[in-house]
């Protein structure tokens, strides 16, 4: 491959890696991102409006639930839904979020943990993005300790009677149902907790800096019924939640990719158009070693994410190599958006470079799913054996 073939934003031609089906994926998914996407995000992020009418094009690609098969699901492999990730972050957090949360929070654990009947009446009409979901789990207290959750349910007869309340939830407001994981007296168990029952409330989080584009409230449960037929069967521990994690936390990997893609794009256009000093700013070396290194990360960070993909597709995965690279790649997006950031002077704190709002939004990303302290002690516990949280 010559010099001047090289794609600046795929240094090492991971692209030639992928199969035909793989490229087609991330080709009608850049697409979509580029002509719908992109041109009303800004608008959206400053507005703090999420694009509902989205919801239905990126049902008709067939995006949600892609790792499912049946149910009005594409079967897709989990290259194809990293990629998908990509290319929607590139476009915005916001929608690459709501994404990860219906297919591998909601979704996925109505497939792995759900009875026939829920299957049925959940995953095809949210895989058509006719229903919208949401995932509880993180409590105003918790955070980082799920375990320690405080939202309990006790069965009442052939029902169970649900108290508590989830925080930072995606989609809250806008959810038709949501997977709600409670502490029982038989374990920690996963509730299709739907909108309308009585006394569940949604709340919008107002004033956010950050994913202003997406939908984040609060769920309360005010003695809220609920049928066993809404309870998920196929598990009764905090494997329930926690393997949802590791879904969402995978896709997170290469979502944060597109991220920083955008702001090293954006970077390498601005220095080689701005003139200072008589000669374009990326012909200093000061540049080029600034703009090569956020390469470096993106590069490190695409690798990592493509061998992850493949282990996950052969029933290898597992939770620490998903923890380093969620560190990894979400560290490194990071930095490279506050980077492209400064390099674009006093532009770059306008939105109509894209640097600032991805910034903004990746200090959510690199929080959610697990902070980084919380991965690096993933890590350090698989190489030491011993727990240190």
């Amino acid at each position: 491959m010559s010099a001047q073939s090289i794609d600046p934003l795929d240094l090492y031609d991971v692209r030639s890696e992928l199969s035909e089906d793989e490229v087609m994926v991330k080709e009608t998914v850049g697409r979509f991102v580029d002509d719908k996407v992109i041109p009303l995000m800004r608008e959206a992020f400053e507005q703090h409006v999420f694009p509902k009418h989205l919801i239905g094009e990126v049902a008709e690609l067939g995006l949600l639930g892609t790792s499912i098969d049946g149910y009005d699901c594409a079967g897709l492999n989990s290259v194809s839904y990293g990629l998908i990730c990509q290319e929607l972050e590139r476009g915005d957090s916001a929608l690459r979020s709501f994404v990860s949360v219906q297919s591998s929070l909601v979704m996925f654990p109505i497939h792995a943990y759900g009875s026939e009947e829920q299957k049925q009446r959940w995953l095809p009409a949210m895989a058509r993005g006719e229903a919208v979901g949401c995932f509880g789990l993180t409590e105003p207290h918790g955070g980082s300790d799920p375990a320690n959750m405080k939202t309990h349910a006790k069965r009442d007869g052939d029902d169970w009677i649900l108290n508590g309340a989830k925080m930072w939830i995606t989609n809250a407001t806008i959810a038709d149902a949501a997977v709600v994981w409670a502490m029982t007296a038989e374990g920690v168990k996963g509730f299709i907790v739907e909108k309308d029952m009585p006394g569940f409330k949604t709340q919008e989080i107002e004033n956010k800096f950050s994913l202003r584009a997406s939908v984040t409230g609060a769920l309360f449960f005010d003695d809220v019924r609920i049928p066993d037929t809404n309870v998920l069967p196929g598990v009764s521990s905090m494997k329930g939640p926690l393997s949802c994690l590791t879904q969402a936390r995978y896709g997170i990997t290469w979502g944060v990719i597109g991220a920083a893609q955008a702001c090293l794009d954006e970077a390498l256009r601005y220095s080689q158009d701005r003139v200072l000093f008589n000669h374009p700013v990326s012909h200093t070396q000061t540049m080029q070693i600034r703009l090569a290194d956020m390469c470096r990360r993106i590069t490190t960070a695409q690798l990592l994410s493509l061998r992850l993909g493949r282990l996950k597709d052969k029933g290898e995965l597992k939770p620490a190599q998903v923890s380093l690279a969620k560190w990894n790649n979400c560290r490194a997006a990071l930095d490279i958006a506050r980077d492209a950031r400064d390099i674009l002077g006093g532009a770059g704190i306008s939105a109509e470079y894209v640097p600032v709002r991805h910034m903004l939004n990746l200090e959510s990303v690199i929080t959610y799913e697990g902070t980084e302290t919380v991965h690096q002690l993933v890590v350090g516990k698989e190489l030491t054996g011993v727990n240190a949280f």
